[in-house]
């Protein structure tokens, strides 16, 4: 289980600072910091850093096995990201699913994507002790 002490750090690339700013600030991430090569956002409690890195932006990105995301312990709190995604209009990568269906990991699932092709999965496990 997760220490409320700790965050975790993640460092992506990124073709443009202020699009990718906008996204990101927009799916409701608070800007921590911006330098002329980076930006650092509070993702819902950890740490996601977009690099200015335009020449390695994946052109024809795919699910697995590269991606990241959030893993909602609450269901109401995973419906309304998926509801404020809608209502924003925030670019779907794969709409809402559910996947592993009638088994024990059995849960929803959508895919948004950034303006770098970086994909985000939001998920709810049925069954709490499967989200790790």
């Amino acid at each position: 289980m997760r220490n409320t002490n700790k965050v975790f750090h993640l460092a992506i690339p990124c073709k443009d600072l202020d699009e990718t700013a906008e996204f990101y600030q927009k799916l409701g991430c608070k800007l921590a910091r911006r330098y002329d090569d980076r930006v650092t956002f509070d993702f819902f409690g950890d740490q996601v850093v977009c690099h200015l890195s335009p020449h390695q932006i994946d052109e024809q990105p795919k699910m697995y096995p590269r991606h990241f995301g959030i893993t909602f312990l609450d269901r109401e709190e995973y419906e309304e990201t998926l509801e404020y995604a809608i209502k924003e209009e925030l670019p779907f990568f794969k709409k809402p699913m559910i996947r592993f269906e009638g088994k024990r990991e059995e849960h929803l699932t959508f895919f948004l994507i950034d303006p770098s092709n970086n994909l985000l999965e939001f998920k709810y496990y049925h069954e709490a002790a499967m989200a790790y």
